[in-house]
């Protein structure tokens, strides 16, 4: 029988859905799954003091290294990498980053096929760089190199010669230029940014939106779709991501809304596109991602546009979808590498 071990930064199980529902579908499966966080790891008689759940409630006991794990959360610490680093030199690790945003950026311009999808780009040095980029456009969009779920984008409209107007969550001012050139240095200081574009996917109210495609290997180690869904923001915000105030809505009725007639061909270009570009995005890498988040804008010539791609999408109310495929697919790397 097959041994998983999810290793998660909190203690407790209990406050974990994914972890519930990861047991819920191994019970099913015929697997062993216990979980486990970094403190519980005994790198001296590696052993792992984990919770398996049985009977309605999570039992803690004293378990072998596991076959595979599932590793939900990535180290903080320099004990936890220690932690980590022994596990990865023992057992099976279901998943690996993608890597920042430039690194993602750079990789699928360097495999040329999906390289039209990705929004033009450019390191920000120094504050007063901005300005060459004001000459084909209005709005820039300065978003943090390492950044994840919307926290830290700017938005900068040119209002004029001498005057932009800073959009940064729910703040906004407007700036000179000599004013935004200082803003700018200082963000520079601790953050690394890169300017984009703003590319304009929104709705027929004005609501930016994108479209968040879930994509995971299932049991046979293949691409499958879990679930492609809309994010649109709220009260008229600059982000859609959820954690930032935006709200999901239902794929169909959404396309319906926004594109009448046509959204039974975008909704089948959604779905292609999903697992074409996972295929090639994974054959960028020296190894192999169990599952992938990619956030994309839809503009008013109906042209995709990639902007952003996650190795640990959010499972929020799908949680036993995204469990079903984890289990199976961590099954099927586990069984392939013995």
């Amino acid at each position: 029988m097959t041994i998983i071990g999810m290793l998660h930064s909190r203690k407790d199980p209990v406050y974990v859905k994914k972890a519930y529902a990861c047991a819920a579908v191994s019970k099913m499966e015929g697997v062993d799954f216990f979980y486990f966080s970094f403190g519980t790891v005994d790198m001296v008689d590696h052993k792992i003091n984990g919770w398996r759940y049985d009977n309605g409630k999570w039992i803690q006991q004293l378990r072998d290294l596991p076959d595979i794990i599932i590793n939900s959360k990535s180290p903080k610490n320099d004990k936890q990498k220690q932690i980590w680093s022994y596990l990865k030199n023992r057992c099976l690790f279901t998943s690996y980053s993608v890597g920042n945003k430039l690194k993602v950026y750079q990789k699928i311009i360097e495999g040329k096929q999906f390289s039209h999808y990705v929004i033009p780009f450019f390191i920000l040095y120094r504050g007063e760089e901005i300005f060459d980029h004001f000459e084909n456009h209005k709005r820039l969009v300065i978003k943090p190199i390492k950044g994840s779920g919307g926290k830290g984008v700017i938005f900068i409209d040119k209002i004029s010669t001498n005057q932009y107007l800073v959009l940064n969550g729910n703040h906004n001012e407007t700036l000179e230029k000599n004013e935004l050139i200082l803003y700018l240095d200082h963000l520079l200081v601790t953050t690394r940014y890169i300017i984009q574009p703003f590319i304009k996917s929104s709705t027929k109210e004005g609501l930016v939106y994108d479209i968040r495609l879930h994509v995971q290997k299932n049991g046979r180690g293949e691409w499958e779709t879990t679930l492609i869904y809309p994010r649109i923001s709220a009260n008229r915000k600059m982000i859609s991501n959820i954690s930032s105030g935006g709200f999901r809505g239902e794929l169909q009725p959404f396309l319906i809304e926004e594109f009448g007639g046509e959204y039974y061909n975008i909704k089948r270009l959604l779905e292609h596109f999903s697992i074409c570009f996972s295929q090639h995005f994974e054959s960028l890498y020296h190894h192999e991602f169990d599952e992938l988040g990619i956030d994309i804008g839809i503009d008013e010539n109906q042209k995709l546009w990639i902007y952003e791609v996650n190795w640990r999408p959010g499972s929020k109310y799908r949680e036993m979808d995204v469990a079903k495929k984890l289990v199976q697919y961590a099954v099927y790397l586990a069984k392939a590498n013995k």
